[in-house]
C-alpha cells in the first residue's frame, strides 16, 4: 500500500512539474492574458475606476431586472471569498521564501494581465448562463465553452472543466483551507485539530445548505471586514518601516529577472524559479484564467455581461494588486523571508509578530487566516456544486453539499503535503480548457465590449438605453433569447 501511494505521489509530482513547468501553463496564462489585454484595448486599466465605482460604491446594478440570484456586490464578494484565502498568506510567503522578492513582481504581472482574463470569463459566464431545474442561474466555463463553441470540441472542453473543477473543489477550496485553519489555531491557541475541524464542518454546512443566496449574504458581510482588518494591520507595519519600502521595491524589480543570491537563511533562486512560483501562486491567489470566479458572476443580477465583467475584474485587482502586495511587502521589509529556519506556513505570522506589539502579530494573522480560509471554503462550495449540477443535474447538489462539509473535517485533521501538490495540478488542469476557450471566444467578447463601452463609457445607461444601442449587434438579441432559456443539459 505504501509503495502504491508513493507511486501515485511520484506521478502527481511529475504531472505538476509538467503543468507548471516553463512550457505549458505559465506561457499559456501570460500569453492569453496579454492577448486579451490587447484585444480588449487595456480595459483593465481604462475602466478600472468605473468598475470599482459600480462594484464597491453602487454595489448593485439598479437597472437590472429579476434575472439573477444575487446582487453584483454579492457576486463580487463571493468570488473574493473564494480567492482571498490561504494563498494570500501562506502562498505568498512560500513563493517569496523559495523564489525571493522577485516572485512578487510575477504575481503582479499575473494580476494585471489576469484582470483582462477575469473580465472575459465573467462576460462569457453571464452571456451564456442558463437556469437550472431549481430556478437558479448557472454559468461558467462548464456552460460557455459548450454553448459558445458549438461543436464536439466545445463540449469536450466544457465537460473536462466540470470534472476538474468538481475534483479541485475538495482540494484548493476545502482540505487545504480547513487544514491551514486547524493547524494555525492549534499553534496559537492550543485547540486540538479535531475540535476546530468539527466546528468548521458544522459552520460550513449551516451556510452552504442555503445555497447561493445564503452564501452571498455571508460573504457580503464577512469579506469587506476581513480585508480591511488585514490591510490596516499590514499598513501599520509598513508605516513603521517606511524607510525600508524603497529598497523592498528595488529588490522586487531587480530580482524578478536575475533571481536572488543566497542571503541569511535563503538558499538563492534563479529567474525561472521566481517566475514559476510567482505565476503559480498568483493564479492560486486570484484564480484569473482558472474559470472558477465566473461561476459566481453568472448568478449576478445585471443588465449586460459587460457590466458584470468589469465588476468581476476588480476582484483580481483587490486580491493581487492590493492584498498580496501588502503581504509581500511586510515579508520583505521585515526581513523574515531570509531568516534561518523560517517556515512558509508561519512566515507571515512571524513577520507580523515581530512588527506588532505583544502577541498581537500571530493572533492577528491567525484570525485573518481563519476568516480568509473559511470564506474560501464557502465560496468554493458554490463552484463545486454548479459543476456537480452540470454533470449530474440538480439531484446531485444536496449530496455534494453534505459530502463537502464532511471533507472539511477530514482536511482539518489530516497531513496534507500531497494535497497541496494535487491542488496545484487540478488548478492547472481546470485552467487549460478554459484558457483555450477564452481565446476562441475572444472575438465575440471584444466586439460586444467595444460597442457597449462606446455607448456607455461610465456604466450609467438604463436597461431601455442598453437595449436600444446594443440592438445593432446581432449577438445581443441572441443573448436576450438565451436569458429566457430555462434548462440546458
Amino acid at each position: 500500500m505504501d509503495s502504491f501511494l508513493e507511486t501515485l505521489s511520484n506521478i502527481n509530482g511529475e504531472v505538476n512539474s509538467f503543468i507548471w513547468g516553463p512550457w505549458l501553463l505559465i506561457p499559456l496564462l501570460l500569453g492569453v492574458g496579454l492577448y486579451l489585454t490587447i484585444r480588449l484595448k487595456l480595459v483593465q486599466i481604462f475602466k478600472l475606476g468605473p468598475a470599482l465605482m459600480l462594484g464597491l460604491i453602487r454595489r448593485k446594478d439598479k437597472g437590472a431586472d429579476t434575472e439573477g440570484d444575487i446582487t453584483q456586490f454579492q457576486a463580487l464578494t463571493t468570488a473574493l471569498a473564494a480567492t482571498v484565502g490561504v494563498g494570500n498568506i501562506v502562498g505568498v510567503a512560500g513563493a517569496i521564501l523559495i523564489g525571493g522578492p522577485g516572485a512578487l513582481f510575477w504575481m503582479w504581472v499575473t494580476g494585471i494581465l489576469g484582470m483582462a482574463t477575469k473580465y472575459t470569463e465573467a462576460f462569457l459566464a453571464v452571456r451564456f448562463r442558463t437556469t437550472d431545474a431549481n430556478g437558479q442561474k448557472s454559468g461558467g466555463p462548464q456552460y460557455y465553452l459548450q454553448k459558445g463553441i458549438k461543436n464536439g470540441f466545445g463540449k469536450f472542453l466544457a465537460i473536462s472543466f466540470a470534472i476538474f473543477a468538481f475534483l479541485a473543489s475538495f482540494g484548493i477550496g476545502n482540505m487545504t483551507q480547513s487544514n491551514a485553519i486547524a493547524v494555525n489555531v492549534e499553534s496559537s491557541f492550543g485547540i486540538p485539530l479535531w475540535i476546530t475541524g468539527l466546528i468548521l464542518a458544522v459552520l460550513t454546512a449551516a451556510v452552504i445548505i442555503g445555497g447561493i443566496k445564503s452564501i452571498g449574504r455571508v460573504t457580503s458581510a464577512l469579506v469587506p471586514v476581513m480585508i480591511v482588518f488585514y490591510i490596516i494591520a499590514a499598513l501599520y507595519i509598513l508605516i513603521a518601516n517606511v524607510g525600508a519600502i524603497p529598497a523592498a521595491f528595488g529588490e522586487v524589480f531587480s530580482q524578478a529577472f536575475t533571481g536572488t543570491a543566497a542571503v541569511g537563511g535563503f538558499i538563492g533562486s534563479t529567474f525561472l524559479i521566481a517566475m514559476q512560483l510567482g505565476v503559480a501562486r498568483g493564479l492560486f491567489s486570484n484564480e484569473s484564467g482558472l474559470g472558477s470566479a465566473p461561476i459566481a458572476a453568472a448568478a449576478a443580477k445585471t443588465t449586460h455581461p459587460v457590466r458584470q465583467g468589469l465588476v468581476s475584474m476588480t476582484q483580481t485587482f483587490i486580491d493581487t494588486i492590493v492584498v498580496v502586495t501588502f503581504t509581500g511587502l511586510v515579508l520583505i521589509t521585515s526581513g523574515v523571508w531570509k531568516e534561518e529556519g523560517v517556515e512558509k506556513g508561519t512566515a507571515t505570522g512571524d513577520a507580523f509578530a515581530q512588527q506588532l506589539p505583544g502577541d498581537w502579530g500571530h493572533i492577528l494573522v491567525t484570525v485573518a487566516l481563519i476568516l480568509f480560509a473559511f470564506s474560501t471554503i464557502i465560496g468554493w462550495s458554490y463552484y463545486g456544486e454548479r459543476n456537480v449540477e452540470r454533470l449530474f443535474g440538480v439531484r446531485g447538489i444536496m449530496p455534494y453539499r453534505l459530502v463537502f462539509s464532511a471533507v472539511v473535517f477530514v482536511g482539518a485533521i489530516s497531513q496534507l503535503e500531497e494535497v497541496w501538490t494535487l491542488a496545484d495540478s487540478l488548478n492547472g488542469l481546470m485552467a487549460i480548457p478554459n484558457l483555450i476557450g477564452l481565446v476562441i471566444l475572444s472575438g465575440l467578447v471584444a466586439r460586444e465590449t467595444s460597442l457597449y463601452l462606446k455607448n456607455d463609457p461610465k456604466l450609467t445607461a438604463n436597461k431601455a438605453e442598453i437595449d436600444r444601442f446594443m440592438a445593432e449587434d446581432p449577438g445581443y438579441q441572441e443573448w436576450k433569447k438565451l436569458e429566457k432559456e430555462q434548462h440546458f443539459r
